[in-house]
């Protein structure tokens, strides 16, 4: 046996849908399994109110369809759901096809080729449910997240939402979040598994511990330093100010509200902060925050923020709205033509055209056969990721993905960061697609 989890690490073989096995066990029997096929995961539509989507989730997946393998356990636990001859074929399952797609922290449109997987009709479509799980997940909070960093003009977000979701989920929703340009995150297995940076203070728990909040905000800074923050809003705010002051002194890192009128207490916590001494103490803000409330929060004297359900459950689209579709098979164009679900046939690519200045002018989805003249500013989205089931070398990193989303979003026209409702940024056109 080929191909076992012991060698790959724990294996994303079940992470999926009965009816790929379906499909696989009635392709071995009629022969057509190893028929060249071309499937596409897009996007018909971006989620309503949105100008724009941001592709994550792919260094996870890459991950994931490396360790796409059927160990005994695996295979065990389909007996009886397939037949001998498909558990043979899984036995020795390993992707061998071809991956390309728009690298992470890339935009995305209506219609953008987001990821385009090449093989046998049975290789890939084992991968459809993984695929679309992972990148409707981590594209939701990526986009949701990128809106917020829009909304803070720069001052940092901490992403805490791990409380608010499966704890599998907040892991990526913890690395999505960062990836769009979240400062940290509160969850630790994040750190371990991703390298993301992490921050946290204190809960209202930890001064209803202690007899009085001095002795909390004492206990705290002679645990952590005056560098820490101190929660303030457990009772009354502005005498939470006064003690946590008083404890840490002058040097006191931060103060942290949770609750009430934020920008209004915030004026008031920067105002009596400054009059005790305290200028440099920075204030964050947190408490169902999401993008709207941020951007009503920008005159406000506010040095960071904490975001928690919204963005894990991005911000009204828990799901970027994703499909994968067979779009080739044996090199001929495959389209489903239903009204409300259409699809086009043939295998695409896209084209981002720039004016000189950089910015974005129009997405143009073409055949890939057959591509555009491309201007000296304009440049091809997707890229390859793996070849003959392999994984590429100099794939972009996290780090890379984040800087590269940054940039991409300086290119966007202005009114494209809106967070009113409009059409999208720019505009996609379809070339010699059908």
């Amino acid at each position: 046996m080929t191909g076992s989890p012991s060698s790959a690490g724990v294996s994303t073989a079940l992470l999926t849908d009965r009816y790929e096995l379906t499909m696989v066990t009635a392709a071995l029997a009629d022969g057509t399994a190893s028929r060249q096929c071309v499937f596409e995961l897009f996007a018909r539509r971006l989620p309503d109110g949105r100008r724009y989507g941001v592709v994550a989730g792919t260094g996870r997946l890459l991950e994931s369809i490396r360790r796409f393998r059927f160990g005994e356990q695996e295979l065990a636990a389909l007996s009886g759901v397939v037949d001998s001859a498909t558990l043979d074929w899984l036995a020795d399952y390993r992707f061998s096809g071809d991956v390309d797609g728009y690298p992470e922290g890339e935009l995305y449109f209506p219609g953008s080729p987001i990821l385009t997987v090449t093989g046998t009709f049975a290789d890939a479509v084992m991968l459809e449910t993984l695929a679309l799980s992972i990148m409707n997940h981590d594209s939701a909070v990526a986009s949701a997240a990128a809106r917020m960093v829009t909304a803070a003009a720069g001052r940092p977000i901490i992403e805490m939402g791990s409380r608010r979701t499966h704890e599998a989920a907040a892991v990526a929703a913890a690395r999505a979040a960062y990836l769009a340009g979240f400062s940290a995150t509160s969850n630790m297995e994040s750190e371990r598994r991703h390298g993301i940076p992490t921050a946290g203070t204190a809960a209202h728990a930890w001064v209803l511990l202690h007899d009085d909040e001095l002795s909390a905000f004492t206990s705290q800074v002679k645990a952590l330093g005056p560098e820490t923050t101190l929660l303030v809003d457990t009772y009354d705010i502005r005498r939470g100010v006064e003690l946590a002051v008083e404890a840490a002194g002058t040097g006191l890192g931060a103060i942290r509200i949770d609750s009430g009128d934020l920008g209004e207490l915030a004026r008031q916590a920067r105002d009596q902060l400054d009059a005790l001494g305290a200028t440099n103490t920075k204030i964050v803000l947190s408490g169902d925050l999401d993008e709207y409330a941020i951007a009503s929060l920008r005159a406000e004297p506010v040095d960071s923020y904490g975001v928690g359900t919204s963005v894990v459950t991005g911000s009204g689209a828990p799901t970027a709205g994703m499909v994968y579709k067979l779009v080739e098979v044996d090199g001929r164009p495959v389209a489903k033509r239903s009204a409300a679900k259409e699809s086009r046939g043939g295998r695409k690519s896209a084209l981002r055209r720039y004016k000189p200045t950089g910015t974005a002018i129009e997405e143009v989805v073409h055949l890939a056969a057959t591509p555009p003249t491309a201007g000296p500013h304009d440049r091809v989205v997707p890229i390859p990721m793996i070849r003959g089931g392999e994984q590429l070398d100099g794939l972009p990193t996290l780090e890379e993905s984040r800087e590269h989303l940054r940039a991409a979003l300086v290119s966007v026209p202005w009114e494209g960061l809106k967070l009113s409702r409009g059409e999208p940024a720019i505009p996609t056109v379809l070339e010699g697609t059908r």
